[in-house]
């Protein structure tokens, strides 16, 4: 194709190809120095787009506004183009500065090559998503940003098809938007990249995946990760034809800028009018300079594949290109690296001025304090300048060289009664304060929409409130929800047609619409990405895993993604997903779970919500649906059969996150528990009770936040004598509530036994009624711990009711 025949074809000018030619040049300046700067000490690790520029440049050039990305940490060329990242902004996230002007992504908390764009404002209201280029805000685990993409491209779908949807114009513009994800050669070798290709398939959403193939996965070569050695080949059962549905697949190479203009405008064209998902495999590519700042690739590529790189460079071939073609002399192509190369430096000094002007300040500040102390304390002269001589000697001064020279200090003048030892006492609370707020804040949403924010309203009964199933209260609460609002949809395993296998959305999809309560594959990864990428786009999403032991094949993507979207992105973007699942008691091992432990200390960031009937499950999605927090609601497995009265207000009223309930009233122990226990330990204090013993039973309700007004303490005031149980491992989240209880709440002060535990057996529970009753805390070891407390504390009044019991021979068992 000539010169001016091309240009006509994608409507391109010499101006903007020569602009192409300089994103691509900047980017690579930037790895060039970026590196540099690790090696020099003045960041810690660096992960660079190098080699892989063209192919993003031509990929923004089809990316819309209100389009979405989802990618990694390859992407900073396609950033730049967009304009959604400047060099500047991206050295400030090299030297990790903490500052959300100066870094807009995350505010220095994510490495570099983390890419993501503010969606909500301050006070977490939507910006209109219809007229920005958005991307959502990246992870380092390999294919993780996958599930999550289909997601994205699903609610474009779900915004076309539904048009009840369309009145959200600031959202969506009818489902136009396409979601762009990349991922790199190697990460298709994960099973949840498949697993998300397999979801989009099915689906038939507005998605475009490319596959950035430079041959390797860090030191790996291709043939030794990916069947046949090539991804494209194994990928082509998912093409689609005349007769079957599936994705369209396009391979390109990384070096030849006509042939990637072509690809890209077919693959949006595909993409946004078809409504059909496309895989762009770009191939022979570099990775320039190797994986990362940990080492060269010279340590496993070949010379020949090093001459290669170095030959097909995607740089120097569309140099070539433009020379052959005549649009441009090498004199200007100079020029432009000259600009590319000048630019690039200059916003890596500006960067670095403002990092360190930063961190000058406050050492400056507390040097004039220390000033103070010493015409205050002229005997600290010495330690004070050695204390600020330490700090000066480190390469390069850090926050943590400040705060660690303030502390050294006030050791020093722990004995000290002057205004300057208050004055520095009170420059490191502020500091504590700030750096609180600079590294740690935004794990949950502090803006109006918090769930905790979310008042109380009481369940409504009346003589016309019937007793029904369990699962009959819920069915009505979801039933109101997705009456209530159009952004409300369910989706998951058997949600669909048979409306759950425990029957909570019984009849819904027929009274609400396949696209409102939807089936799924068995996929627990892709389902919580769906469930991630659509309320990203302002959808309310209730998700369900079928099983609480079934998140464990989640676990990755709801600890790694889900919790930390809003804590990774400084608070400027939220996911309000609701995911949905059941479990403790039933039958057997994998149907009886209660890995609480596992679940707690994973998702931090997600609330987890543990109530003890379908009510109070009810009263809790009610609150979650008015928050914009996400959370994790897990319902007790056996419990959808038994009798509730259903709410006259089953659609409005609200249980409070974080607030106990106390179910029994009592004076001897206090025994703190949720969900299914809640039955036994009734029982158990019922039984106790016969015997002269008064147990205060409290079900603490949600697990994160755990709480918030120290309803427990109050009641071991009372009490001074406390038991902790659940259905969770020795260890387990009981530890966690003894942890939070004696320790943050300061419980221990008014302790006169000690503190004890029931829970399950280290392994899995075994099948059938004898196997939950010897697998599990039951309503008479509840009985026997809590005796037990009072035999301790009156063993006359409470004597002792197996006295000592024969040991058995365990070698003969």
């Amino acid at each position: 194709m000539s010169k001016n025949s091309f240009l006509k074809e994608f409507s391109l000018t010499k101006e903007e190809v020569l602009r192409d030619l300089q994103l691509c040049e900047e980017s690579r300046e930037f790895s060039e120095i970026g590196r540099k700067e690790v090696f020099m000490g003045k960041a810690k690790f660096g992960i660079f787009g190098g080699g892989k520029e063209l192919a993003q440049v031509v990929m923004a050039r089809y990316f819309a506004k209100g389009d979405w990305r989802s990618g990694y940490y390859r992407d900073q060329t396609f950033m730049f183009a967009i304009g959604e990242m400047t060099p500047q902004q991206l050295f400030a996230q090299l030297y990790s500065h903490a500052d959300i002007n100066a870094e807009p992504v995350s505010a220095g908390r994510l490495m570099t090559g983390h890419f993501g764009t503010r969606t909500i404002d301050e006070v977490g209201n939507w910006f209109d998503l219809t007229d920005r280029y958005n991307s959502t805000t990246d992870i380092s685990p390999t294919a993780a940003q996958m599930p999550r993409l289909v997601g994205l491209a699903q609610a474009s779908k779900l915004f076309k098809n539904d048009k009840a949807l369309q009145q959200f114009t600031k959202m969506s513009k009818k489902g136009n938007e396409v979601a762009w994800g990349t991922i790199g050669n190697a990460s298709t070798s994960e099973g949840i990249f498949w697993e998300a290709i397999n979801a989009a398939g099915v689906l038939q959403i507005p998605m475009i995946c490319s596959i950035w193939d430079d041959d390797y996965g860090i030191s790996v070569p291709a043939e030794q990760q990916t069947t046949k050695g090539d991804i494209y080949k194994i990928l082509a059962g998912f093409q689609r034809n005349k007769q079957d549905k599936g994705f369209e697949l396009i391979q390109v190479r990384g070096w030849d800028y006509e042939g990637l203009l072509f690809a890209y405008r077919k693959a949006e064209k595909i993409a946004r009018k078809e409504h059909v998902p496309v895989i762009i495999h770009v191939s022979e590519m570099t990775q320039y300079g190797g994986h990362s700042t940990s080492g060269s690739h010279e340590r496993y590529k070949s010379k020949e594949r090093l001459d290669w790189e170095k030959e097909y460079d995607c740089i120097k071939q569309m140099r070539a290109w433009i020379l052959e073609n005549k649009i441009a002399t090498e004199e200007e192509l100079d020029e432009v690296r000259d600009k590319a190369q000048k630019a690039t430096k200059e916003a890596r000094n500006r960067a670095w001025k403002a990092y360190t002007g930063d961190l000058k300040a406050d050492f400056d500040e507390l040097k004039g304090i220390f000033g103070q102390i010493k015409q205050e304390h002229p005997d600290l002269s010495d330690v004070l300048e050695n204390i600020v001589k330490e700090a000066e000697t480190e390469q390069y001064l850090q926050r943590a060289f400040v705060v660690r020279a303030a502390k050294k200090a006030l050791r020093n003048l722990r004995t000290a009664d002057s205004v300057s030892r208050n004055n520095l006492l009170q420059w490191n609370a502020n500091m504590k304060h700030l750096n609180h707020l600079r590294y740690s804040a935004h794990l949950h949403s502090s803006n109006p929409d918090s769930a905790l924010y979310v008042k109380e309203v009481k369940a409504i009964y009346s003589e016309n409130s019937p007793m029904v199933d369990g699962r009959e209260v819920l069915q009505a609460c979801f039933d109101a929800a997705l009456t209530r609002d159009p952004r409300v949809f369910a989706f998951g395993e058997d949600v669909g047609k048979i409306g759950d296998v425990n029957q909570g959305f019984a009849g819904l999809q027929e009274k609400h619409g396949e696209s409102r309560v939807a089936d799924t594959g068995i996929r627990e990864c892709t389902i919580i990405g769906q469930a991630i990428g659509t309320a990203m786009r302002g959808l309310r999403p209730i998700v369900e895993i079928q099983y609480v032991d079934y998140i464990l094949y989640a676990i990755q993507i709801m600890s790694d993604d889900l919790a930390t979207i809003h804590y990774r992105s400084f608070a400027g973007q939220k996911a309000p997903v609701i995911i949905r699942t059941r479990g403790h008691r039933l039958e057997g091992v994998w149907h009886s779970g209660s890995p609480m432990g596992v679940i707690l200390h994973s998702i931090r960031g997600v609330y987890i919500c543990v109530p003890r009937n379908m009510t109070q499950a009810a009263g809790m999605y009610n609150t979650l649906l008015e928050s914009g927090d996400p959370a994790l609601v897990i319902e007790c497995l056996n419990g959808y059969r038994l009798k509730e009265q259903l709410p006259d207000n089953i659609g409005e009223f609200k249980v409070p996150l974080g607030q106990p309930e106390i179910l029994r009233e009592g004076t001897d122990v206090t025994v703190v528990t949720y969900g299914s226990m809640c039955r036994i330990v009734m029982d158990a204090a019922e039984q106790l009770a016969s015997y002269g013993i008064e147990c205060e039973v409290i079900d603490v309700q949600t697990l994160l936040p755990f709480d918030r007004d120290k309803i427990i303490v109050e009641s071991l005031k009372k009490t001074n004598r406390v038991l902790f149980g659940d259905e969770d491992v020795p260890g387990g989240t009981t530890a966690y509530m003894m942890q939070q209880v004696l320790e943050r709440q300061g419980g221990y002060y008014y302790l006169d036994s000690k503190p004890k535990t029931i829970h399950s057996w280290a392994h899995r529970p075994a099948y059938a009624t004898d196997g939950d009753y010897f697998s599990k805390a039951n309503a008479e070891d509840v009985f026997d711990y809590v005796y037990e407390i009072m035999n301790e504390v009156s063993p006359e009044k409470y004597p002792s009711v197996y006295g000592e019991a024969v040991k058995p021979d365990w070698k003969s068992v």
